[in-house]
């Protein structure tokens, strides 16, 4: 993963992701802190960074199809999304 992703991750995506409420998923986020060994652990946090990264892209990938597809079929007889 680049240095950006890595920077947007820490100081973003990683914080907004604490802040959530994780009521409804105490059991499964307790097991991964108390089942898995240290270097399992620094594994996991890399997948969790890898996979919240690339979400994040989808979305600002997505939005900015939309736009470009809502912005395309103004006026036009095609049908949009």
């Amino acid at each position: 993963m680049n240095d950006f992703m890595h920077w947007l991750y820490v100081s973003y995506i990683k914080p907004q992701l604490d802040e959530k409420d994780t009521s409804s998923y105490e059991m499964p986020l307790s097991l991964m802190d108390t089942c898995l060994d240290e270097h399992l652990k620094t594994q996991y946090s890399r997948t969790i960074e890898f996979y919240a990264s690339h979400a994040f892209l989808l979305g600002l990938r997505t939005g900015a199809g939309l736009v470009y597809s809502s912005q395309n079929s103004f006026g036009s007889t095609q049908p949009s999304i």
